[in-house]
């Protein structure tokens, strides 16, 4: 352990990445039945960074997310049927079934949206800090995004403008190392690591292991306590691994694009299991407390794909409500 902590606050992250690995694993396990008819993005064995952030974060607090962002919902708070049902295509999803996977939003909760566009949310979660430091609130941003989005060019002036006007945005990157098939040596220079370039910026600029949970929850305390004092935006960058594929619920290893020293390495880094030896080891937890709250889990998550699946499609009138069909019908999409 990095630093000490309760039994209670140990279960808490334990069942913080148990949730979101259950709900991921039973979307890749019913994915080829055909019912969710829309891309998705499993981010299995990088569940440590955002079970972390999601017991930092208070509910005024905002977030945003770029594709892969099942678990940053669930981490914030989303609603997990609203969620699962979004993905089946429904109208009880949280995008009324018309935005899939990589359009989740809860509003409630502080979850203002993700898209699929890379970088495509950095500018508005920027934006959402200036509104939040307009109103003298002390509440804070938090831009979640993968190691591609700082090759955009809206990423950089995003950043510049935070740290111009000293907002209180969180920018949290997980570096998986790959931006699909593509790893960081042929897009990106080894002169410096990710958050040293952003250190030039003069924004507040930390790294880390980001399977490691214990030590990922203190390097963020510490940087939301920089942020809510006053001191402008920072910028976190964890290392961790897709167990995955890009997109889908399968397992692409025997492409080749992953060495398979890198990928075993990694596959032992699982952050869930090495956490819970620690933790039983430390007495913080026992076997059976695990087990507990794995059961509710598991109920919760079986009740989310009945309430899904048990739900209605869009009318026609819903679907062609919120859309572009009115332009479309004019014309100006069809010239």
């Amino acid at each position: 352990m990095v630093y000490s902590i309760t039994s209670e606050f140990a279960l808490d992250l334990s069942r913080g990445m148990r949730r979101i690995r259950s709900v991921e694993e039973h979307i890749a396990t019913r994915y080829s039945e055909q019912e969710m008819r829309c891309p998705t993005h499993l981010s299995s064995g990088q569940e440590a960074v955002s079970a972390a952030i999601g017991t930092i974060l208070r509910n005024t607090d905002l977030a945003v997310s770029g594709h892969r962002a099942h678990a940053h919902y669930l981490a914030k708070g989303g609603d997990l049927n609203a969620m699962i049902a979004e993905i089946y295509g429904r109208v009880t999803g949280c995008a009324r079934g018309k935005g899939g996977s990589m359009h989740l939003i809860d509003e409630k909760a502080g979850f203002m949206g993700s898209t699929a566009i890379v970088g495509g949310t950095v500018p508005v979660g920027v934006g959402l800090a200036y509104s939040l430091m307009l109103k003298g609130s002390d509440d804070i941003t938090c831009v979640f995004l993968g190691d591609a989005v700082v090759e955009t060019g809206v990423f950089f002036e995003s950043l510049s403008f935070a740290a111009l006007k000293n907002l209180p945005v969180l920018f949290v990157c997980e570096n998986n190392f790959y931006s699909v098939y593509s790893p960081l040596s042929v897009r990106q220079s080894a002169v410096k690591k990710i958050h040293e370039k952003v250190a030039g910026f003069g924004v507040y600029t930390d790294e880390g292991d980001g399977n490691d949970v214990v030590s990922v929850h203190q390097k963020m305390s510490k940087a939301v306590n920089h942020i809510r004092s006053g001191k402008g935006p920072a910028f976190l960058e964890f290392e961790t691994f897709r167990w995955r594929e890009h997109c889908g619920p399968n397992y692409d290893d025997d492409l080749g694009y992953r060495p398979d020293q890198f990928i075993e390495e990694w596959n032992g880094r699982d952050p869930i299991a090495n956490f819970e030896q620690q933790a039983i080891t430390s007495a913080l937890f026992t076997e059976a407390d695990i087990d507990a709250v794995q059961s509710e889990i598991d109920t919760e998550v079986a009740a989310a794909f009945e309430f899904a699946r048990a739900s209605d499609f869009p009318s026609l009138e819903e679907a062609s409500m919120h859309v572009f069909a009115t332009a479309a019908e004019e014309g100006i999409f069809l010239k």
